[in-house]
C-alpha cells in the first residue's frame, strides 16, 4: 500500500492550466497517480497507509526561490523555517558572483569577510570543503530544503586573479575556464556574477563571455547581477543579453529591478527591450522579489576603485582621512558604480543588521537618522561604522517603485528569487515573506496574477530554467516536492517591523514526499540534498541538457 493520499485537493499543477479537484496519491518520494474526482466519477478512490484531508487547500508544486542567500544558512540552521514555512523546496545558491566553493584557504577567508553582511563569518561552521563538488556534497548530508548551486564569477577571479582591478591574463583565464568547467561537472546548474560587487566587477565582457561559453557548454545558464539597476540600467540590461548571445548561453536576470529615482515608471522599457530579444530566439528568463526596497551591504555601496585589493585594502582606505574625503566625494556627489551611478540619499539606507553587539543601536534606523542622533553628517556615520565593525553592516536601501514591480512580474519568463539575507537583527522581510506574499498580496487582494498563472511562475517556469525532468508540476512520476496552501489566508508574517514572523495559511509542505512542515510546524525531518546538473556536454551525443537530482537514499 502506498505511503500518503491527500484527499479532495484544489489541484493548482504549476502548468497554468486551471485548477481541478483530485486525489494524489505519494509513494517513494514521487507522485504515483492523481484521480481527478470529475473524470474519475464512480472510481473506487485511492487508500494509503496514511489520508490527509485537503478540503479547502490548494495543492501545489513545491516553490523554487530562484536567488536565495542560504549559502551558510541550510548548513547553520537546520530547522531553517524561514524558507521551508513559504513552501519553497528548492533553492538556488551561489547568487551575486560571491560564495563558498571554488576556493583555497587564502580566498575562503577573504569571502568570508566580504560577505559577512550576507551570510554572518561563520564561526559556527566547518568549511571541509573547498570544490563545488565537496560543497554540494556537504548539502548532501541532509539540509531543510533542496538546493542547487551557481558558480559565483567573484570568488573564481579572487582565486585566480585576486581582488585587483585589472585585465586577467590568457593563462588565468584559462584557468578560470577550467574552473567553471569543472564546476559544471560537479553539478553546479551554472554561473552567477555580480557585477557591483569587487572582484567581478572587474571583468571586462570579452572574460565573461569566454567563461558563459563554457557554462553554455555544459548546458547550464549565466545569473548576473548587472551593472546598474539605477543609473544605466538599460544599457546594463543589453550588455548582459549581447554577452549572452555572443557566447550562446541561457541568460536568467537576477533580481531584475528598475530602481531608483531614475527609473521611475521604465519598466515597460526594460521589457520591450527583452520582448525584443525573445522574438530573435535568445533564452531569457529573470527574477524578481514582490517589494520595492533592495537589500545588500553598506560596504557594496562603495566605488569600485575604494574597494580593489579585498577586505583589509578597504578598511585602510576608509581609515585614511584623504582617501575617505574621496570615497565620501563619489558617494555623494558623483555616483559611485557601487551605488548604481547615482548619488547615495541617505535617507534610504536603513540598517538591518551588523556583526558585533556594541552596534545594535544602529539596527533599523537610516543611516541619517543615526548621524542627526549624534550631531554628524551621515558619512561620517556610515565611516564610522564600516571601519568600527569591519564592514560587516547590512542595509535596505529603499529605492524601489511599486508599478515597476507589478509591471516586471506580469511578464512570462518571470520567476519569484526572495534573494532573502537571512543575516542581520531586522532583515528585509522578503527572505521569510516572499512567496506567501505573491499569493496573498498579488493574487488574492490585488489581482495582478491569477493564481493559477502565479504558481506556474514559482513552480514549472523554474523548473524549466533549471531544466529539472521531475520537479516544476504535479504530475505523476514527478518528486512529491508539494505544498498546501489556503488561497484565503496565506499571507507573508513577516513586516519591516517584525521580519521573522513566519507566514500564516501554509499548514503543509513536502520534500521528497515528506513533511517538513505539517499542521503549519516545523518538523525534524531533513530531506534536502542538493541538486546537480547531469556533467553531459552539450556536444555529446544525446541529451546535453540533462539534470539528475540526488540519488542516494535519504534520511533524518
Amino acid at each position: 500500500m502506498e505511503e500518503l493520499v491527500i484527499r479532495d485537493a484544489d489541484v493548482v499543477d504549476g502548468s497554468g492550466a486551471p485548477s481541478y479537484r483530485a486525489d494524489v496519491v505519494v509513494d517513494g518520494g514521487r507522485i504515483v497517480s492523481i484521480v481527478k474526482e470529475a473524470a474519475d466519477a464512480g472510481c473506487q478512490r485511492p487508500t494509503a497507509r496514511r489520508e490527509l484531508d485537503a478540503e479547502g487547500l490548494v495543492l501545489s508544486p513545491g516553490f523554487i526561490d530562484m536567488h536565495a542567500h542560504s549559502d551558510l544558512a541550510l548548513l547553520r540552521d537546520p530547522d531553517h523555517s524561514a524558507k521551508a514555512a513559504q513552501g519553497i523546496t528548492l533553492e538556488v545558491l551561489g547568487q551575486d558572483g560571491l560564495s563558498y566553493a571554488p576556493v583555497d584557504d587564502r580566498t575562503l577567508e577573504e569571502v568570508r569577510r566580504a560577505i559577512t553582511g550576507w551570510n554572518g563569518y561563520g564561526d559556527d561552521i566547518d568549511f571541509d570543503w573547498r570544490s563545488v563538488g565537496e560543497y554540494l556534497d556537504r548539502l548532501d548530508r541532509g539540509i531543510a530544503v533542496n538546493a542547487a548551486y551557481l558558480i559565483p564569477q567573484g570568488t573564481l577571479r579572487a582565486l585566480v586573479v585576486g581582488w585587483e582591478d585589472r585585465e586577467a591574463t590568457a593563462q588565468e583565464l584559462d584557468r578560470m575556464r577550467r574552473l567553471v568547467a569543472e564546476g559544471m561537472e560537479q553539478g553546479a546548474v551554472g554561473m552567477s556574477s555580480g557585477l557591483t560587487y569587487t572582484p567581478g566587477m572587474y571583468a571586462a565582457d570579452a572574460e565573461l563571455t569566454e567563461l558563459c561559453r563554457v557554462v553554455a557548454e555544459y548546458g547550464g545558464y549565466y545569473c548576473p547581477h548587472h551593472r546598474s539597476y539605477g543609473a544605466g540600467a538599460l544599457e546594463a540590461y543589453e550588455e548582459m543579453v549581447a554577452l549572452t548571445r555572443e557566447a550562446g548561453c541561457a541568460l536568467h536576470l537576477a533580481h531584475a529591478t528598475m530602481n531608483f529615482g531614475v527609473n521611475k515608471g521604465r519598466a515597460p522599457e526594460l521589457l520591450a527591450l527583452l520582448d525584443e530579444a525573445l522574438a530573435s530566439g535568445a533564452d531569457i528568463s529573470l527574477d524578481t522579489y514582490p517589494y520595492t526596497p533592495g537589500s545588500t551591504t553598506l560596504a557594496a555601496l562603495l566605488p569600485s576603485w575604494a574597494s580593489e585589493g579585498g577586505p583589509e585594502a578597504v578598511l585602510k582606505r576608509l581609515a585614511d582621512d584623504d582617501t575617505a574625503e574621496r570615497i565620501r566625494h563619489h558617494l555623494e556627489e558623483v555616483g559611485a558604480d557601487g551605488c548604481h551611478g547615482v548619488p547615495v540619499e541617505w535617507d534610504t539606507i536603513e540598517i538591518s543588521g551588523v556583526g558585533g553587539a556594541d552596534f545594535a543601536d544602529f539596527v533599523g534606523r537610516t543611516v541619517a537618522e543615526s548621524a542627526r542622533s549624534r550631531g554628524e553628517s551621515p558619512w561620517t556615520t556610515a565611516r564610522r561604522l564600516l571601519l568600527a565593525d569591519r564592514l560587516a553592516p547590512s542595509i535596505l536601501q529603499h529605492v524601489g517603485h511599486e508599478e515597476n514591480v507589478r509591471t516586471i512580474m506580469r511578464h512570462p519568463v518571470h520567476t519569484g528569487g526572495s534573494d532573502g539575507i537571512l543575516q542581520g537583527a531586522k532583515p528585509h522581510p522578503r527572505a521569510y515573506g516572499t512567496f506567501p506574499r505573491y499569493l496573498g498580496t498579488y493574487v488574492r487582494e490585488l489581482g495582478v496574477l491569477s493564481l493559477e498563472e502565479c504558481v506556474a511562475h514559482l513552480t514549472s517556469r523554474p523548473a524549466s530554467r533549471l531544466s529539472l525532468p521531475d520537479r516544476g508540476l504535479v504530475k505523476e512520476g514527478y518528486r512529491a516536492d508539494l505544498v498546501l496552501f489556503d488561497p484565503q489566508t496565506v499571507a507573508p508574517g513577516s513586516t519591516f517591523e517584525d521580519p521573522r514572523r513566519l507566514p500564516t495559511g501554509v499548514p503543509h509542505v513536502l520534500v521528497d514526499g515528506r513533511f517538513v512542515i505539517e499542521d503549519g510546524r516545523r518538523t525534524d525531518v531533513l530531506a534536502g540534498r542538493a541538486v546537480r546538473h547531469s556533467p553531459v556536454r552539450r556536444n555529446a551525443p544525446h541529451n546535453a541538457r540533462a539534470w539528475a537530482g540526488c540519488t542516494r537514499s535519504r534520511s533524518g
